[in-house]
């Protein structure tokens, strides 16, 4: 082999550590914290883990036997998990599938390289030794000049292709691992963290295999057994795939299990709210009556104490005439048809006012036919976690800048079978978006609590064969919901 070719080698096993070096920062930057202050973590760590990786190269030559081979490669484990526990906030059960995963997904794209590749190569090298009988190759130097050259791109190939492999598997983990941010328990861990072992272990095994000398003569696996070149690669294979599937699999298992403990919270707070609507209609009507007792009670009275010498009783009628105000007071001023509507109209209004005095809440369009096949307590669950929503945006912007303007509109109207309501309000125009969520998150500081109210409406909406839309546009968010009425 020519000293250009060995440069070469050299020059493309320190690339491909180099980019081993970035594809571990951007693999574990991507579900841990960084540690202490560092402005960059994540370049130190790859110059250590190349430091780390041509020093066991240096300690450990491919020329060593099979045990100190199959210790090297634990050895790499464990300084991975310590340069790890270096460089990111990584006690936690994680960081033991990370460090299997990514181990596991290093070796299996080398061993991967190489089987694909053989053949190839085969054919390439029969492919030169064809043209030198048939005289093509003029020379001895011609000779070595092409031997080189084959030698040279097929160690190219095999570099790219452990790069594409090893770096194509660790982005499609990040991007299935949705839920970084979510523990995991014994048992789930363990089902993501064997398959990864199981590669680990695999390439171990084959390493210690891979080569046998027989008569002092080196034979390759593949010699011995034909088969292997097309079993092996496809066993690798099945072991890359059965950890990204692991991670999908996972990733599956925790979405329907905090989907179905949020639905559980969703079913409660349903259920509250409803009986705190029943009970704002109970008393709504309650008012009502009372109101309207009160109001001819007093009626008498003060035609009574008018019918006496004029002057008498004077502070009587002004007393009268106060109550009687009073009692104009509880008439609730909003009108949209629908009393349990009203109510929460008239709380949600008092409780703005205090916060918000500016706010201009537009209720003219807001009116609901008188037999409306929707119940009342469903139409309080929309429009009191709407209007919860809007508040809150409204509030936030005021915060930020006392000067804005801040408005509440709500529109509803029916179209045939269809009941469409509409909620629109100031903002300040930045929402906070994850990927996988269908709603904005809120500012809440309690994660259980982002996007409850959302999912209420949601769960209303489709109990009624609709939908619950938003968009925003400008400094303006605009809530749709679209129920189907009942028969």
């Amino acid at each position: 082999m020519s000293r250009t070719i060995e440069i070469l080698f050299q020059l493309l096993e320190l690339l491909l550590v180099l980019a081993q070096g970035y594809f571990l920062q951007y693999f574990f930057g991507s579900f841990l914290e960084p540690r202490g202050r560092l402005r960059h973590t994540g370049l130190y760590a790859a110059v250590s883990y190349t430091v780390m990786r041509k020093v066991l190269d240096f300690l450990w030559p491919s020329e060593y036997t099979a045990a100190l081979m199959l210790g090297k490669q634990l050895l790499s484990l464990l300084l991975l998990a310590a340069l790890v526990l270096c460089f990111y906030k990584a006690f936690k059960g994680i960081t033991l599938f990370l460090t299997a995963a990514f181990q596991a997904v290093r070796d299996i794209s080398v061993f991967l390289a190489v089987t694909l590749l053989e053949k190839p190569s085969d054919a390439a090298f029969a492919l030169l030794e064809w043209c030198g009988g048939r005289g093509m190759l003029f020379s001895v130097s011609a000779w070595e000049k092409a031997l080189n050259l084959t030698v040279g791109i097929l160690q190219v190939l095999r570099t790219l292709f452990v790069l594409a492999i090893m770096g194509l598997a660790l982005k499609r983990i990040v991007k299935d691992y949705r839920e970084k941010d979510a523990s995991a328990g014994r048992e789930e861990l363990l089902f993501i963290l064997i398959p990864a072992l199981t590669g680990f272990t695999l390439c171990m095994l084959l390493r210690a295999i891979m080569i046998t000398v027989e008569e002092d003569i080196p034979v390759l696996l593949y010699q011995k057994y034909p088969l292997l070149v097309f079993l092996l690669p496809l066993v690798l294979l099945l072991s890359l795939l059965s950890i990204l599937l692991g991670v999908r699999t996972f990733q599956k298992m925790v979405s329907l299990s905090r989907e179905k403990n949020s639905r559980m919270i969703l079913e409660k707070q349903v259920e509250d709210m409803q009986e705190h609507m029943r009970g704002q209609e109970r008393i709504h009507s309650g008012l009502k009556s009372i109101r309207h007792d009160m109001k001819n009670t007093l009626a008498v009275i003060t035609s009574l104490t008018g019918q006496e010498e004029p002057g008498k009783n004077k502070e009587l009628q002004a007393y009268l005439t106060a109550l009687g105000q009073n009692v104009e007071r509880l008439e609730i001023p909003f009108l949209t048809g629908n009393q349990v509507v009203d109510a929460l109209l008239h709380q949600k209004s008092q409780e703005a006012q205090e916060r918000l005095p500016d706010l201009e809440l537009d209720t003219e369009r807001l009116i609901f036919p008188e037999h409306l096949s929707i119940q009342s307590y469903d139409l309080g669950i929309l429009l009191g976690n709407a209007l919860d929503n809007a508040f809150a945006a409204c509030v936030k912007l005021k915060s930020r800048e006392p000067e804005a303007g801040i408005f509440i509109r709500l529109i509803s109207f029916q179209k045939g079978s269809l009941f469409f309501l509409r909620v629109e309000n100031s903002f300040d125009g930045s929402l906070i978006r994850k990927p996988g969520m269908e709603f904005p998150m809120t500012d809440k500081e309690e994660r259980e609590l982002h996007g409850i109210g959302m999912l209420n409406m949601k769960h209303v909406a489709e109990s009624y064969q609709g939908t619950v839309d938003w968009n925003a546009e400008g400094r303006v968010f605009t809530l749709a919901v679209m129920l189907k009425l009942k028969n």
